[in-house]
Formats: C-alpha cells, sequence, structure tokens
C-alpha cells in the first residue's frame, strides 16, 4: 500500500510521457453545436444568442484559469456521426444554429462527448473522464435549459457533483420555460445558479 501513489500517477502517465490534463472543475457546454434545424428552433435561437454570448465569455474566462471546457452534444440518431462533422455542419451548411457555432466553436484541447439521449451522463464516457481528470465541480450550460441542461444537472446531483448553473448561459425555447428549470435545479437538486460574470473558478475549484 505504501507504493500506491506512485503507482496511480504511474497509471496516469500519459503515453508520450507528458502529464494529462487534472482540474477539479469542469465547463459543460451543452447541445450549444446544433443546427437548429428542428420545430422550436427558430424561438430557441432567439433565446440563444445572448446566451452564446455571455457564454462566449465565460468560457474564455475558463480558459484562461485552465478549466476543461466538455462539449456535450447531440448524435442525433447518427450513430456514426462525428462531433468535427457536426461542427463543420454547423458552420458551412448554411443551418440555423449556424450563429450560435460560430461564437462557440471548440477550440482545439477541448473535450468532447456525444450523448444518444438527454442527459449528459446517459450511456456517454462522461463518468469516465471526469474522472480522469479528478473533477467535483461542473458549470452546466447550454440549451436546452429545460430539457438537456436539467437532464444532465438531475444525474450529476445523483452522483454527487457539486453543480453551478450561470442563469445567463443557458437558454429555452421560452424564458418561463428556463425560469422554472432553474428554479427546479436549484430546489430539487441544490445545485447553485449563479451570475456567470460572479462565477470565479479559482474558489470553485479550491473545495477540498
Amino acid at each position: 500500500m505504501g507504493n500506491a501513489p506512485a503507482a496511480e500517477a504511474v497509471l496516469r502517465q500519459a503515453p508520450n510521457g507528458s502529464v494529462p490534463d487534472q482540474s477539479s472543475v469542469a465547463l459543460l457546454l451543452i447541445d450549444v453545436i446544433n443546427d437548429l434545424e428542428f420545430e422550436g428552433g427558430e424561438a430557441l435561437l432567439a433565446q440563444a444568442l445572448p446566451m452564446a454570448d455571455q457564454l462566449a465569455r465565460l468560457k474564455a474566462r475558463a480558459a484562461a484559469e485552465q478549466v476543461p471546457a466538455i462539449y456535450v452534444n447531440d448524435n442525433f440518431g447518427r450513430w456514426r456521426s462525428d462531433f468535427k462533422q457536426q461542427v463543420r455542419h454547423c458552420l458551412e451548411d448554411g443551418v440555423r444554429g449556424e450563429p450560435i457555432a460560430r461564437k462557440l466553436a471548440p477550440a482545439k484541447d477541448d473535450y468532447f462527448v456525444l450523448k444518444p439521449h438527454n442527459s449528459a451522463f446517459h450511456e456517454t464516457a462522461l463518468s469516465t473522464l471526469l474522472h480522469y481528470l479528478g473533477v467535483h465541480t461542473l458549470v452546466l450550460t447550454g440549451m436546452a435549459c429545460n430539457i438537456c441542461v436539467l437532464f444532465t444537472a438531475n444525474d450529476a446531483h445523483m452522483r454527487g457533483y457539486e453543480v453551478l448553473v450561470p442563469c445567463e448561459c443557458v437558454a429555452s425555447e421560452a424564458a418561463s420555460d428556463t425560469k422554472h428549470a432553474l428554479e427546479l435545479m436549484r430546489e430539487a437538486l441544490g445545485a447553485r445558479v449563479v451570475k456567470g460574470r460572479e462565477l470565479d473558478f479559482r474558489r470553485v475549484g479550491s473545495r477540498q
């Protein structure tokens, strides 16, 4: 047992000799790379455009603090889907969601997880990735707040993660839906609903 820390360090050592990323907090961007070509997509776009501006600023602050950004995106029922292909589709094919994708296009060192259902956790590799990174606190952002963000918050709560939701960095088809979902996350799931501009990543990530 005395060699356990050293053994763990060896296990976490990347094949090329570099040390993998580690962070106690992670920023999840849920379904922001989305063509919005569905019924209700126009209404969601109207709500999501100002959200995307706020989220882009929050993501830049997270990057400055070396907080990993994890894109969690629907596979839209396409089991051969590829996240990079989805990004290209949203940027190059003239789809409704292009303005959002342009504001929130992933950087080369961001992570991504494809999900087949509403929750970012259900039948995905997210739990494995979060364990690998050493994450205990999740900052949930994206859309739709009353569906995929809410379902993800529920599953994060069930798994013992601390959950924060920046209220201006989530969107639904209607502002009333977002308000109701935020109230549910705060009251039923113990999530902290905060202002993104007031979120201090260093303080959030300092919990032992």
